[in-house]
């Protein structure tokens, strides 16, 4: 019997995050640990009338092809992954990994050109998005290797993440709920829409950035889930001032922790950390614009409440802020183009403020009326 979670998991994505329709082309990619939940997409794909596409992956795949692929192979971009990303009408991607240090002790100079090659489909992505050709979703499954990361048990972590979703029993109208989510936090883009000078202060940042131009989005389960923040693209030349992350920033299964980053007319000039600064250069160094920032935002979902080592839930901590390294989003008017988007994650519960036009608009993890 599928579990009701997964249920209501899958009313989420069908019918509020890409509202699915009859004839619609929906490609699911997920690892085969996560079958039960896209059997539960699957099916409800199906009762709307639209075409279930399934791209499984093997468990382990991703480290069998590190350890055996060649350049070209390295290089080479998946055919059907291709087409779903260019013509599909809606993508669901699933996380679901079983062991998440598998690539830890991967060479970076081959995670980077894997990377480089994959970057079409981020872009074909993006491009979508933003001309609303695509409805794109990341989420994930729950498995016993991120409950560890999160120092919890496997039930535990289950309860957890579905609580965060909405999707869990206590939630009678998963839709619903997510529907009261996107109004309440249109009144927060509506108050910050429009304005130009950013300024966030706090014990572990002194920054200063623009967002005149630039578009604030709701982010409300439409394109990740579990969701909550409101974030925008600052303008790329912006930023000036310092900030030292308080929890690791983890990216490609490596965990760099205090990351301390100092820009100058936008650009990380200065960058160290206590753990795999290595790492972190080499990732700065990918391309010209990934000493840039792509994504400023806001996390609003307090129903996560510590950290879990995983950016998709991470990044909406309910009082913190984070910064993204690398590609913008086109829909909010970044300019910015990278191979990485890196989000980075600073707390902001604690004698911190975020100023808009020289007004309080944001006080110790609480926006201010």
């Amino acid at each position: 019997m599928t579990d009701i979670r997964h249920r209501k998991f899958a009313q989420i994505l069908v019918d509020h995050s890409h509202k699915i329709k009859p004839g619609d082309r929906v490609a699911i990619t997920a690892p085969t640990y996560a079958e039960p939940l896209v059997r539960a997409i699957y099916e409800q794909v199906l009762a709307r009338g639209a075409h279930p596409h399934p791209l499984l992956e093997l468990q382990g795949q991703n480290e069998a092809f590190f350890a055996g692929a060649n350049d070209e192979q390295l290089d080479f971009v998946p055919l059907f992954h291709q087409m779903a990303y260019e013509q599909f009408d809606v993508l669901i991607k699933i996380r679901s990994e079983t062991n998440t240090r598998a690539l830890s002790n991967l060479d970076p100079a081959r995670q980077a050109r894997r990377q480089r090659a994959m970057a079409r489909l981020l872009a074909a992505q993006m491009r979508r998005g933003a001309d609303k050709s695509l409805r794109w979703m990341s989420t994930l499954y729950p498995t016993p290797a991120y409950a560890m990361e999160a120092d919890m048990g496997y039930a535990e972590y289950q309860d957890f993440f579905f609580g965060a979703c909405h999707a869990d029993e206590a939630t009678p109208d998963p839709v619903a709920y997510w529907q009261g989510v996107q109004r309440k936090q249109e009144e927060y883009v509506a108050r910050i829409q429009g304005h130009d000078q950013v300024v966030l202060r706090g014990p572990n940042v002194d920054l200063h950035l623009s967002i005149k131009g630039r578009i604030y989005k709701n982010a409300c389960g439409l394109q990740n889930l579990p969701d909550g923040e409101i974030y925008t693209s600052p303008v790329e030349e912006s930023l000036e001032g310092w900030v030292r992350y308080t929890y690791p920033a983890i990216y490609q299964s490596r965990e760099v922790d205090g990351v301390e980053l100092t820009f100058e007319k936008g650009k990380v000039v200065k960058a160290t950390a206590r753990k795999n600064q290595d790492f972190l250069l080499q990732m700065l160094d990918s391309d010209a614009g990934a000493r840039y920032v792509g994504e400023f935002a806001i996390g609003t979902n307090m129903e996560i409440n510590r950290f879990t080592r995983d950016i998709l839930l991470d990044e909406k901590i309910g009082g913190t802020f984070h910064m993204a390294l690398g590609a913008g989003y086109p829909e909010t008017g970044s300019r910015n183009t990278s191979v990485i988007h890196w989000d980075m994650i600073c707390d902001m519960r604690q004698d911190a403020e975020i100023l808009v036009d020289g007004q309080v608009f944001y006080r110790n993890g609480e926006f201010v009326s």
